[in-house]
């Protein structure tokens, strides 16, 4: 197998050594089911602390969008991904989009 992408937050590789490929971006929306919701926002209204359902949701996206971003590098003979990114909007009541983006170097 070949070597991964790897997908650093690092502006630059040392040395310099690294030719810019350009901009990936991917992007993942989910949702939750509305039973959960109700569940949640009930938890967060009385006793408080974390709401595991919606980590692990986030957790799966993140991951989701982290392979994404490997596969769509790797698809311009990326080595890494610099500067990687993550940003998080509601793009409906109870659903979520993932995104994620940076700089693809070899």
């Amino acid at each position: 197998m070949a070597n991964p992408v790897k997908l650093l937050s690092i502006e630059a590789l040392p040395g310099d050594c690294s030719e810019v490929i350009g901009l990936v971006t991917v992007s993942y929306c989910v949702s939750r089911w509305v039973g959960g919701d109700v569940v949640a926002n009930f938890k967060n209204w009385t006793v408080g602390g974390e709401l595991k359902n919606y980590t692990q949701l986030i957790d799966k996206a993140l991951e989701e969008v982290s392979q994404r971003l490997c596969a769509k590098a790797e698809a311009l003979g990326a080595k890494a991904v610099i500067g990687v990114r993550f940003g998080t909007t509601q793009v409906a009541h109870g659903a979520a989009e993932l995104i994620g983006y940076g700089t693809a170097v070899r």
